[in-house]
């Protein structure tokens, strides 16, 4: 199911792309990329719709997904959301 993160309080989506980022690392390639520039990337696709906040049910986790791997996972669950 996705979440609009228009719906998060300014905290708790602060807190989402935090925690995201602390797992997914700082490390881009040739350059390393600050934890400070990748959240305002991170908020910047949300606001455009290229990165999806979803909640999955079955694991009871929140997660940011690309839009491209959030319809890879419904056509690959069969269009259930």
């Amino acid at each position: 199911m996705m979440i609009p993160w228009q719906q998060l309080t300014p905290e708790a989506l602060q807190g989402l792309i935090e925690n995201y980022v602390e797992r997914e690392g700082t490390d881009y390639g040739e350059q390393e990329v600050d934890a400070e520039v990748k959240h305002s990337q991170i908020l910047a696709q949300l606001k455009s719709g290229q990165v999806l906040i979803v909640y999955e049910e079955a694991s009871e986790s929140i997660n940011l997904l690309t839009r491209q791997d959030f319809e890879n996972h419904q056509r690959a669950l069969g269009g259930e959301q």
